[in-house]
């Protein structure tokens, strides 16, 4: 069974966004929750690179060790998932979490404390795949209708990989490997091919 992962590039990352915006509309996030969001390091400066971060769906997830109610659970896919209906809000998972993935919905003139929100590999939940109690919680099962998380696919540059891990892991292998090292790296021919490269 395939166990599904996140990559980002940092190389190719164009901190566009585009994944954040994907995510928001494809599910119908409430405003003030972003299951996604793009990090830059070193803003400003040389060496500057972006990174978009989410749930990273971890093999030893912390959320899960730290819940005191249980309502993370792995499918058989890896995905790290949460049952909104056990979740009594207490926020352990936001503070457990390295990635800052579980996050109180900001609804309300401050931000009423609710059920916990997280990226979901969009993979739904634990309500019937497809159904409209599945879509309205958790957002769409794109899993279940056999795609990819739609912020990989909207990736303008191909920066954010998900599915299989070893797949996954394979296409990141073979963009290091071809990249090389020094001044090369940045090149227009190393992220969009050499008929690329000629025209730059």
């Amino acid at each position: 069974m395939a166990r599904m992962k996140f990559i980002c590039d940092a190389e190719r990352c164009i901190e566009c966004n585009g994944c954040v915006t994907a995510c928001k509309n494809e599910h119908e996030v409430p405003w003030g929750v972003n299951r996604r969001r793009v990090v830059t390091l070193n803003d400003g400066v040389p060496g500057e690179k972006s990174i978009s971060v989410a749930c990273m769906h971890c093999s030893d997830a912390p959320c899960m060790a730290v819940c005191p109610v249980n309502c993370f659970y792995k499918t058989d896919e890896g995905v790290v998932l949460h049952d909104k209906d056990v979740c009594i809000g207490c926020g352990y998972c936001s503070y457990a979490c390295p990635f800052g993935a579980p996050q109180f919905p900001g609804q309300g003139t401050f931000g009423v404390r609710g059920k916990m929100d997280k990226c979901t590999f969009c993979a739904g939940g634990p309500e019937e795949h497809g159904s409209q109690a599945e879509f309205d919680k958790y957002g769409r099962n794109r899993l279940a209708e056999g795609k990819l998380p739609a912020c990989a696919e909207m990736c303008s540059t191909k920066a954010l990989l998900a599915g299989d891990g070893d797949v996954v892991s394979d296409i990141f292998r073979s963009r290091v490997v071809q990249r090389g090292k020094g001044a090369e790296v940045w090149g227009w021919g190393t992220a969009y091919g050499t008929a690329a490269k000629q025209g730059a």
